[in-house]
C-alpha cells in the first residue's frame, strides 16, 4: 500500500470513529419553543408542576415538570405526578419515544393523549424538558389501595 493510501485510510477511519461518537445536534430554538408551547397546552404542568393549576399557571418556569406531592387517590390506590425532568434526564430521545408510545400508567394520567402525539411533538417535548435540566426531587411512591397516603390527596369516587 502506498503512503498516500495509508494516510487516506487512516484519515477515513478517524473520521468514521469521530462521527460514531459525536453528540446529537443541539435542539434548535424553534423546537424548544414548540416543546414549551406543547407542555403548556397539553396540560402537562397541571399535574407535573407543583401548584400550577392553583396559581393559574403563574409558576416560575424553573419549577416546571418537577413532579408533585399532591396525591391522586381512587380505586387504583394513590398516584403522584412524576418528576419528568428527572425521568427524562436518564433517557435518550429514542427511549423517551418508546416510553411515550407504550406507557400505561395508573390514573389519572391521560397516557392515551400522549400516544396520540406525533413523533415531532414528542421530540419537542423531550428537547424542552431536557433543556430545563434535572431539578426537584422524585415524586412520592405509589400507595396501593387500602393504604393511607401521607399528605394531601385529590379523592376520586
Amino acid at each position: 500500500m502506498t503512503p498516500y493510501r495509508i494516510y487516506l485510510a487512516a484519515a477515513m477511519t478517524a473520521l468514521a470513529s469521530t462521527a460514531a461518537v459525536a453528540a446529537p445536534p443541539e435542539p434548535g430554538k424553534n423546537q424548544l419553543e414548540r416543546g414549551r408551547h406543547l407542555i403548556r397546552i397539553a396540560g402537562c404542568n397541571d399535574c407535573h408542576t407543583p401548584g400550577y393549576a392553583q396559581k393559574n399557571g403563574q409558576v416560575d418556569e424553573k419549577l416546571w415538570l418537577t413532579g408533585d406531592s399532591l396525591g391522586w387517590a381512587g380505586p387504583w390506590g394513590t398516584t403522584y405526578a412524576t418528576n419528568l425532568r428527572l425521568m427524562m434526564a436518564s433517557m435518550t430521545e429514542r427511549q423517551w419515544l418508546h416510553h411515550a408510545r407504550h406507557m400505561e400508567p395508573r390514573p389519572p394520567m391521560p397516557w392515551f393523549n400522549v400516544r396520540a402525539m406525533s413523533d415531532a411533538e414528542l421530540k419537542a417535548i423531550y428537547a424542552y424538558t431536557r433543556s430545563l435540566g434535572p431539578g426537584g426531587a422524585p415524586a412520592p411512591a405509589y400507595v396501593p389501595p387500602g393504604q393511607k397516603a401521607q399528605g394531601p390527596v385529590v379523592q376520586f369516587p
